[in-house]
């Protein structure tokens, strides 16, 4: 007996078992039945598996979209500390600032000077950039513009006096620099 004889006998046999029956047992009119229940079930395997098909690939995007706000949510964990910091780095440039004007002890100047330099490297460390201004042109996004100043020498849009740095956070702007922007002076017909 051949292999293709033997799974026909066993096929006889698990549909005798199970009782059912042979197709060509089956009377005409059923067959039409079976058959369109057999498509019945196929279309809704079919429907079936494309709701798992959708299903997953949501479930990827959703895992994908979860990372990126893992990632970003680490990236900017720091944000509200360094904020905070932001103010004391202004205080001492302000004290330096001051120091320069007047009779202060230069050692007293020269100690202020290196605790700022050594915070603003740790600071750094952690992806705090100043955003440099003067002599640069004004930039919305990264810039609030506190007065334009008229000015012959420089070209419109330019910033010519910064008076509160700015600072990014990796690529994000923590705080806007304030700056005075120079604009042509109006000439009046006298």
């Amino acid at each position: 007996m051949s292999k293709e004889q033997h799974i026909k006998e066993d096929i006889n046999i698990d549909n005798e078992e199970t009782g059912h029956p042979e197709e060509h047992d089956i009377p005409a009119e059923d067959r039409e039945e079976v058959q369109e229940d057999k498509e019945d079930v196929k279309q809704l395997l079919s429907e079936a598996h494309d709701k798992y098909v959708r299903l997953y690939a949501e479930f990827e995007n959703y895992k994908k979209i979860a990372d990126r706000n893992k990632e970003e949510l680490l990236k900017y964990a720091n944000e509200d500390i360094i904020t905070d910091i932001l103010t004391v780095i202004d205080h001492l440039e302000l004290a330096l600032h001051h120091a320069s004007e007047g009779e202060t002890s230069s050692s007293l100047a020269e100690g202020v000077n290196l605790t700022l330099k050594e915070l603003k490297n740790v600071l750094e460390k952690h992806g705090l950039v100043t955003i440099e201004a003067l002599g640069k042109p004004f930039d919305p996004a990264v810039h609030h513009a506190m007065s334009q100043i008229e000015s012959e020498d420089t070209e419109e849009n330019t910033i010519v006096k910064e008076f509160r740095k700015g600072y990014m956070l990796k690529d994000r702007v923590l705080r806007a620099a304030m700056v005075g922007v120079s604009a042509k002076p109006a000439h009046t017909d006298e």
